[in-house]
This record gives structure tokens, C-alpha cells and sequence, in this order.
């Protein structure tokens, strides 16, 4: 079959297995973003973020990630959500991590996706990631034409905003490739003014040992820095501050993921539940959550912090 067809397959099948955009763009060397990414780990703004260091050439070229690689499909899975924490007072949770792990559900769409392509064009070798390999994500899809990056650090769709897990499948399969968009970021500094702690600098920079969702789940530390005290703006887990002042996020649509719907014993918990959070109670909570990721203790250190 032709490029065009196997092409124009492989985006059909991936919007009808739930992924909202794809793209698809040269399994090549990322020149200019391995130039900028030597830049940010010299200045250290990655913190204690020590696996960021790790894999360079294969973080900065999928085709040494996935040898014999050509292609690289990027997809966008959408997490939005209208639905709340119902106590204004209760430390707050970044709202990508409401529901089931986002790695296991969009895994199980990937898997399903190659297996699919597979079976329509024939073998077809390669592997898939959903934030769970050295790959400069954000890079690759802004180079499949699916988005930019915005001076946040994340990428920005047109049609919908940022609030989207990015996917790959990295694969040996020859395609039509598309092209980059423009940054639509324009004179806007919203996500900069509005960062409580000042992570995000001018030129598109973040600096992560400043940002709340490094400090809240990344920083393994037994106590968070005190500078950060009083300026966390009640977050425990991740930071939704600088998506949910970005004017592209306005047309952010409800997702249609069953597994993403949030539980009702998450969104009722009081204040007083947290303060009161139990070993028992978060092994309940977030049995399937990516919030277990920063671990009872982790979470128990992050509610203390928060208060007066």
C-alpha cells in the first residue's frame, strides 16, 4: 500500500480509538532541542530530576531510542474535566490525576493501535510511550504539526488547549510526514504573571525547582524548601495554575474517557479528610492512581506544608 493510504489509515484508526489529534513526523535527530535541553541541564533547572540527565542522544533521537525507526506518530489524549473537589478549602489535586493512571489507559489505546496497524498493512515493528521513556515528547509532537510549545513548557493544540496526555508510537514504517505550526503564544504572558513561585522564565524556560508540580511530586526531600511557604496556593499534588489561565484553554472540551471519570469519595473529601489522611485510606483512594506515585508519606508532607 502507499504512504498516503497507510497514512490516512493510521489517523482514522487512532481517532476512532479515542485519541483526539495525531500527527506524524520524521524519526530523526532533534538538533535545535538537544542544544536547548544541554542549555536547561547546565543551568539546573531540572533540579533533582537526575533521570533527565540520562539517555541524551536517545532523548534527543527516537531513531537511536527505536533502531530503524522512520516514523514517529504522535497522539493527544484528552483529560479534561469540569468536575471539582467539592470543598473549596481541601488541599488541591491536579485534575489530569483524578482518575485511573493515565499510563495504564492510554497504554491499552496504544497497544490496541499497533496491533490494528499490524493487521491492516502487515508487521509492522516499533514500540509506544506514554510518559514512560527518554523522549523529548513536547518536541515530537510539536514537529507532527499537532500543536506548539507554549512558554509554560507544554504544548498548546488550537482547537482545544493543553490539557492532553502525549502519546508515541515510535515505528519502521515509512509515512507522510506533516509540519509544524507557529507559536499562536504571541505577546501573552498569562501562565508567566500568574506562577506563584516564578517558575517560568522569559524565552520559554522553565525553571522545574520552582515549579508546584516538581515540588509536590517530583522532590522526594522529607521537607519542601522554605522559601515555597505560603506560595503553593493550596496545591498537594501537581499545579493547575498556568493551563487554567491560558486564554487556548477556552476551548477545552469534556473528555469522553469512562476511566477518567473521578470517584465521588476523591472529589467529598473535606479539608479535614485530608488533614486526617490515613495509610488506609490513601492505599483506598488511589489504588489505581497516578497520585501513588508520590506515596503516602510524599502526600502526607505536601498537606502538612500547606498549612499556616
Amino acid at each position: 500500500m502507499s504512504k498516503s493510504k497507510n497514512t490516512k489509515y493510521i489517523k482514522r484508526e487512532a481517532i476512532n480509538l479515542g485519541f483526539d489529534f495525531v500527527g506524524i513526523s520524521k524519526s530523526e535527530f532533534l538538533e535545535e532541542d538537544a542544544k536547548n535541553l544541554e542549555k536547561w541541564l547546565n543551568k539546573g533547572y531540572h533540579g533533582k530530576l537526575s533521570y533527565m540527565e540520562n539517555h541524551f542522544d536517545k532523548r534527543c533521537n527516537p531513531n537511536k531510542l527505536v533502531e530503524g525507526s522512520k516514523s514517529v506518530i504522535s497522539l493527544l489524549y484528552n483529560y479534561h474535566t469540569d468536575k471539582k473537589q467539592k470543598d473549596p478549602q481541601a488541599p488541591k489535586i491536579s485534575k489530569y490525576a483524578f482518575a485511573e493512571d493515565y499510563h495504564f489507559v492510554v497504554k491499552d489505546k496504544l497497544k490496541q493501535l499497533i496491533e490494528n496497524i499490524s493487521n491492516y498493512i502487515g508487521t509492522v515493528d516499533g514500540r509506544y510511550f506514554v510518559d514512560s521513556a527518554p523522549l523529548l515528547e513536547r518536541a515530537l509532537a510539536r514537529n507532527s504539526g499537532i500543536g506548539w510549545i507554549g512558554k509554560h513548557g507544554l504544548l498548546i493544540n488550537k482547537l482545544q488547549g493543553s490539557e492532553f496526555f502525549i502519546a508515541e508510537l515510535i515505528i519502521d514504517l515509512e509515512l507522510e510526514y506533516d509540519s509544524p505550526i507557529k507559536d499562536y503564544c504571541g505577546s501573552c504572558t498569562a501562565c508567566i504573571d500568574y506562577c506563584p513561585t516564578d517558575a517560568i522564565l522569559p524565552g520559554n524556560i522553565l525553571d522545574a525547582t520552582k515549579c508546584i508540580s516538581y515540588l509536590t511530586i517530583e522532590l522526594k526531600d522529607e521537607i519542601l524548601p522554605s522559601e515555597f511557604k505560603g506560595k503553593m496556593d493550596s496545591w498537594m499534588f501537581g499545579c493547575d495554575i498556568c493551563q487554567d489561565v491560558c486564554p487556548w484553554n477556552r476551548f477545552t472540551k469534556q473528555h469522553s474517557e469512562p476511566r477518567f471519570e473521578p470517584s465521588l469519595s476523591l472529589l467529598e473529601m473535606t479539608k479535614r479528610d485530608w488533614d486526617g489522611l490515613t495509610q488506609e485510606k490513601f492505599s483506598s483512594l488511589f489504588k489505581k492512581s497516578a497520585i501513588k506515585r508520590t506515596k503516602f508519606n510524599g502526600l502526607k508532607r505536601n498537606i502538612e506544608f500547606l498549612k499556616p
